[in-house]
C-alpha cells in the first residue's frame, strides 16, 4: 500500500525551544492513523507543522510526491490537506450554508462536492439557514469537518474532534470517520482517550516529548492495553 503522507526527521521549535525531535511517520492511503499521547506531547504541533503553521527547522513532509515544507501555509490546503483544529473556528455569524461555501471556494468546488459532503452529515441539511454560532457543540464539529471536506482533500487532520461532546455525537463523529475511510480519505486523528479510537483507527502512533516512540496496529493495542498506560498514563 502506498503512502498518502510521509514525514521524516521533522524538527520544529517554538522560539528557541525544540518541540518536535526527528518525528517520522507514514500515513497510508485510506487509513485512519491515530496520534496518542499526554497533553503537551507534541500531537497538535505535528498537525500544525503539516499545515505549515509551525515551520519545519529540518526534515521532510511529503504529500504523495510533493514536498510540503516548501509551501506557504495558504498553499497547503490547495495541495490536498485539510485541517480541523481544536475549537472548530467557524464563522459564528454566518449560516451553515455560508460556512460550507467558504470551504468550496478554497479549491473552486461546486454543487456536486457540496452534496457529497452533506451526504455525510444529513443533519446539516436541516440547518443550512441557521447561524453556526447557535449550533450545538456536536453540530459545530460536524460543520467544521464538512467545511474541511469541501476541499476534497487527500489527507484530513482532525484534532480531538470528540472533545466535550455527548456520547451520541461522539458516535456520529466516529461513524463519519469510518465512512471517510470508505471514500479513501487518509486521516490523522489526534485523541486523548483510547476508547475513542479503538473502533476507527487502523494504526496508532504514540507521541512522547515530541518523539514518535512506537507505531502499532490497532489489533496489538487491543491485545496489549499496557501500551496505553506506558505512553498516555491511563488504563
Amino acid at each position: 500500500m502506498r503512502n498518502a503522507l510521509a514525514i521524516s526527521g521533522l524538527d520544529c521549535f517554538y522560539g528557541e525551544v525544540q518541540v518536535l525531535h526527528g518525528i517520522g511517520l507514514e500515513l497510508r492511503d485510506g487509513e485512519v492513523l491515530c496520534l496518542l499521547g499526554r497533553n503537551g506531547a507534541g500531537k497538535t504541533t505535528l498537525l500544525k507543522a503539516i499545515m505549515g503553521l509551525v515551520p519545519a527547522q529540518s526534515g521532510s513532509i511529503r504529500l504523495r510526491e510533493r514536498e510540503l515544507t516548501a509551501l506557504p501555509p495558504h498553499e497547503v490546503p490547495k495541495a490536498g490537506v485539510a485541517y480541523v483544529p481544536q475549537g472548530r473556528r467557524l464563522f459564528a455569524e454566518l449560516t451553515v450554508a455560508e460556512n460550507i461555501e467558504i470551504g468550496l471556494m478554497a479549491r473552486n468546488k461546486g454543487a456536486q462536492t457540496r452534496d457529497s459532503v452533506l451526504d455525510l452529515f444529513p443533519l446539516l441539511r436541516e440547518r443550512l439557514k441557521q447561524r453556526s454560532g447557535t449550533l450545538s457543540g456536536g453540530e459545530q464539529q460536524m460543520l467544521a469537518m464538512a467545511r474541511a471536506l469541501c476541499l476534497e482533500p487527500d489527507v484530513l487532520l482532525l484534532d480531538e474532534p470528540t472533545e466535550g461532546l455527548m456520547p451520541s455525537m461522539i458516535a456520529k463523529i466516529r461513524e463519519t470517520v469510518g465512512r471517510l475511510r470508505e471514500r479513501r480519505v487518509s486521516t490523522i486523528l489526534v485523541e486523548q482517550r483510547v476508547e475513542a479510537v479503538l473502533s476507527v483507527a487502523d494504526r496508532v502512533v504514540f507521541i512522547e516529548n515530541g518523539r514518535n516512540r512506537e507505531t502499532v496496529d490497532i489489533e496489538k493495542l487491543r491485545a496489549d492495553p499496557a501500551l496505553v498506560k506506558r505512553y498516555v498514563g491511563v488504563g
